[in-house]
């Protein structure tokens, strides 16, 4: 019934999946990582794929009835009772059909931690013009991004962090090349990253802007920059947004950028 997948297995190029593709775009970052859990069913109607230590994202094919997609579920919980999941991410029915039958497999609760909207920009609106220019981070930026990225983790996840503690991530993602900052007068003011690129989507992820240069569009600027460079390569970008911030969702949707889905992180207590 359950067989494991990899990377480039057709699984992820059926048209089922690709109707759900843009929520589920993680599923193709974490299906890269060797050590990563990749399980499918054998009909190609379910994906599961983990980062240890990370919620597993979840896929049913919206093909199955209400009732085959809960059986379905239930029979990959029964597959994967033994192993420890700190929660499950995945369409929002999806996710609480797998959390109350994992839970009550493991004598667990469970609460919701996030809503993720997920968009997709299949045209870009361009922004008012605003003072600056995009430029692809360099190392000379390692320390004004770890900030950043301290920044972002405290307002996302009210997480506060130091930025040294940042410090190999920032490197990393400049290493990668796919970060940029947006410049004013010499001073970076804004960030974006675009974090995964799969055969039809580019994730645009980390988007920050520090409170002392925001409400100038500079964040909008970055977005709709990396948006025009995926577009020409004939790439949609797509991101992930909170729910429950509704600037961050109003600056998307001036973008261009449409709903597709949510996705519901869950974790367990």
């Amino acid at each position: 019934m359950f067989e494991k997948f990899t990377a480039d297995d057709q699984v992820l190029q059926s048209g089922a999946f690709i109707t759900d593709e843009v929520e589920h775009n993680l599923i193709h970052t974490i299906s890269s990582f060797t050590d990563s859990l990749k399980i499918k069913s054998s009909d190609h109607r379910l994906l599961l794929a983990q980062s240890e230590g990370y919620n597993p994202w979840l896929w049913v094919s919206r093909e199955l009835d209400p009732q085959q997609r809960k059986n379905r579920v239930e029979e990959l919980v029964e597959h994967v009772i033994d192993r420890v999941f700190p929660g499950v991410s995945a369409e929002p029915n999806t996710a609480k059909l797998f959390a109350v039958a994992y839970c009550e497999g493991k004598g667990l609760l469970y609460h919701t931690n996030m809503e993720l909207v997920a968009y997709h920009c299949p045209k870009l609106i361009q922004p008012a013009p605003v003072n600056g220019h995009l430029l692809r981070a360099t190392f000379e930026h390692t320390d004004t991004i770890a900030g950043f990225m301290a920044g972002f983790s405290e307002d996302a996840y009210g997480v506060h962090s130091s930025p040294q503690k940042f410090l190999t991530m920032a490197e990393e993602a400049v290493r990668f090349g796919k970060l940029y900052i947006w410049i004013v007068d010499e001073t970076p003011v804004s960030m974006a990253k675009i974090t995964h690129l799969s055969a039809r989507h580019g994730r645009i992820n980390d988007v920050y802007t520090p409170s002392s240069h925001r409400k100038n569009g500079y964040a909008s600027a970055t977005v709709a920059e990396l948006c025009a460079l995926l577009l020409q390569d004939h790439i949609t970008p797509m991101l992930y947004a909170d729910a429950k911030n509704p600037d961050s969702n109003k600056v998307y949707q001036s973008l261009g950028f449409i709903e597709t889905g949510r996705i519901l992180d869950i974790k367990f207590d």
